[in-house]
This record gives structure tokens, C-alpha cells and sequence, in this order.
């Protein structure tokens, strides 16, 4: 079973996450940000990944440390948990549409941290939480996962749909980019 478990504490955070990456999308999750919350459980969802994370941060500071931990150990736990990356399908591309809002996820688990994130934002905040900081949790989960990762909004009026689209779409990247699909490993090197 494709499995870890990362305990994260700084002076900023302290996080406990456990990632099973073959689960059924089940999740209990706790950041103190509702919103981003709600973004974990549908990406939890969509990945059919189970994630159990509780993270205590200095939200009286901001959201800002809380959210890119949270990528960072999002990150480490995945890179733990796909292991040698042995037969997985590795690439990965997605469209979900939500309401008027289209988001491309493109993925590679490729050992190699790259981040495109194509998307304005027409508000400042969502919930409590400030749009800018989803960009950091996907630069923080990139380079810990060591994959490369491109999210392309197309189109879209509402900023919940926009990012509701993002989540949605990088779970089902995620499933589709670590699902076991053979038995050698997908690269002319012979590695990831």
C-alpha cells in the first residue's frame, strides 16, 4: 500500500498529515481555513487519496506560513508515498469544467519541480483566505513532490469556481499520474 505519514513542526506550524494514495478519497481535514479545507476535501475526493491533515498555525500572523506548509508536507507525503514510481502511468491531463469555469491541469511526475499557475483572480480573498496564497501552495507542493505541474485557468467570472475547477481537476491529475499502469518505469532513462 502507497502510504506516509509526515509530522511538520516550525515555529509557524505544527502538521500531521497521512496520505494514502490507493484510498477511496476519504479525508478529515482541520487547517483553521475553512476554505482551503474545502479545497483539500475535494482534492481528497477527485484523487480517491485518503488525507488526513491537521495543521495548528499562526493564522493570528496570517494564512500565509499555514497554507505553504501545508503544500510542503502535502509534497513530502506524496513523494514518500508513489516510492520509486514503479509503473505509474507518470503523465497526466485534465479539464474540469465548474459552472462557467474551465481549468487544464497537466502533471508529470517527473523528478523534476516545475510550476506554471495561470490564473487571475478578481477578488483579493476567498473566505479568509488570500488568493495569492494558492499559487504558493502549489509552488511549495511542487517542489517537495518533485513534480511538474501546470495549471491553465481557460476561462472563468467567479473566483470560487475558478479554484474549486483547480482542485477538482489537480486530484483527478494526481489519480491518473500515480495510477499503476505497468510494470517498468516510464522513462528513456530508466529512472524518475
Amino acid at each position: 500500500m502507497r502510504t506516509a505519514s509526515v509530522e511538520r513542526k516550525t515555529l509557524e506550524t505544527d502538521i500531521k498529515l497521512y496520505l494514502n494514495l490507493d484510498g477511496e478519497g476519504v479525508s478529515e481535514i482541520n487547517t483553521g481555513i475553512g476554505f482551503l479545507d474545502h479545497m483539500l476535501t475535494l482534492m481528497s475526493f477527485h484523487s480517491e487519496m485518503d488525507l488526513n491533515l491537521i495543521c495548528k498555525g499562526d493564522l493570528i500572523v496570517d494564512e500565509h506560513h499555514t497554507v505553504e506548509d501545508i503544500g510542503i508536507a502535502l509534497g513530502e507525503a506524496f513523494k514518500n508515498a508513489i516510492g520509486d514510481k514503479k509503473g505509474i502511468k507518470r503523465y497526466s491531463n485534465i479539464c474540469i469544467p465548474m459552472d462557467e469555469a474551465l481549468c487544464q491541469v497537466v502533471l508529470d511526475i517527473s523528478n523534476r519541480s516545475y510550476l506554471v499557475f495561470n490564473i487571475d483572480f478578481e477578488r483579493e480573498k476567498l473566505g479568509t483566505l488570500d488568493t495569492q496564497n494558492f499559487k504558493e501552495f502549489f509552488r511549495a507542493f511542487v517542489n517537495e513532490a518533485r513534480v511538474t505541474l501546470h495549471i491553465n485557468l481557460l476561462y472563468g467570472d467567479n473566483d470560487h469556481h475558478k479554484i474549486e475547477a483547480v482542485f477538482k481537476a489537480f486530484g483527478r491529475a494526481l489519480k491518473e499520474g500515480s495510477s499503476v499502469v505497468s510494470k517498468r518505469i516510464v522513462s528513456s532513462k530508466g529512472v524518475l
